[in-house]
């Protein structure tokens, strides 16, 4: 690719498969030959490092630098002073995508970005690290955001610009996308910048269940022209391998679910792309001064 594509995970919900989708559309991309980091944004309990059985590693490395580092005034200076600060971010997963994992200290960045008042410079911290530290390293990034808005969710949203948003079916789905795209407008509006909704899926998808399929048509009427190709069948084994600390994709003899998952990350995967253009450079460079 020219240049680096970004798509981020968000809903200001948890336990609708954030983390998942991110591991496994990443996993997918990787096996397409892209050059694939993820980012673990969401907090301090490390999901998406957990997803891959990196959790212990991370926390038993070097405590500096880190994920926290990115976001404070210091870090072009450590980056310079440090020529190899950026590498020491990144862990490989062992299946194909690069990660930057979550840190303890990624809670307490809220009083940090919060006390910057002007929101141009609070907000795109991150887009100044990925702009100039990571999209020469990669084709693809992707973010696995908290599951509430926050300074941290600002800043991944801004920076990505595409917006990846998987759902289970339940009784409040509707209202959490109706207030995704009221997060999504504040923004767009405050910060003039184009957020635009990418992928729209549906984690653990029975079209036997009525409220599953009532779902599917709702989304398909509101959000038809972004709603995945293919929606996310429940699979025992999807958890089971998250336990392990792994993707489905390493699994040597996945149940005929695992098998529809897997064909449907796939799809959805190379749909991501197309829909979730790379930005170009100067797209995505904070003006002068911002930083």
């Amino acid at each position: 690719m020219d240049s680096t594509m970004r798509a981020a995970a968000f809903l200001d919900k948890g336990g609708v498969g954030k983390t998942t989708t991110v591991a496994h559309v990443g996993v997918a991309l990787a096996d397409e030959g892209y050059r694939v980091c993820l980012l673990d944004l969401a907090g301090k309990q490390g999901d998406l490092t957990k997803h891959f059985g990196l959790w212990q590693q991370a926390k038993e490395s070097d405590d500096w630098p880190n994920i926290t580092t990115v976001f404070q005034d210091e870090w072009d200076t450590i980056a310079e002073q440090l020529p190899d600060a950026v590498d020491q971010l990144i862990m490989p997963t062992g299946e194909g995508p690069d990660l930057i994992p979550a840190h303890e200290g990624l809670d307490g960045l809220e009083s940090l970005l919060g006390s910057i008042d002007d929101p141009s410079e609070r907000y795109a911290r991150l887009d100044h690290f990925l702009t100039e530290y990571l999209d020469e390293r990669y084709d693809v990034l992707l973010l696995d955001l908290p599951g509430s808005t926050s300074n941290i969710a600002y800043n991944g949203l801004w920076a990505a610009r595409h917006v990846i948003t998987p759902v289970r079916a339940g009784p409040f789905e509707q209202e959490q996308m109706a207030q995704l795209e009221a997060d999504l407008d504040e923004i767009r509006a405050g910060q003039e910048i184009d957020i635009t909704l990418a992928l729209v899926l549906i984690n653990e998808y029975d079209e036997r269940q009525t409220i599953d399929r009532e779902l599917f048509e709702q989304l398909n009427d509101d959000y038809g022209g972004v709603l995945a190709p293919e929606q996310i069948p429940s699979s025992q084994d999807i958890t089971n391998a998250q336990q392990e600390g792994q993707t489905i994709f390493q699994l040597e003899q996945p149940s005929q679910t695992a098998q529809r998952a897997l064909a449907a990350y796939r799809e959805n995967a190379r749909t991501l792309i197309d829909r979730a253009p790379a930005l170009a450079k100067a797209e995505t460079e904070p003006e002068a001064g911002q930083l």
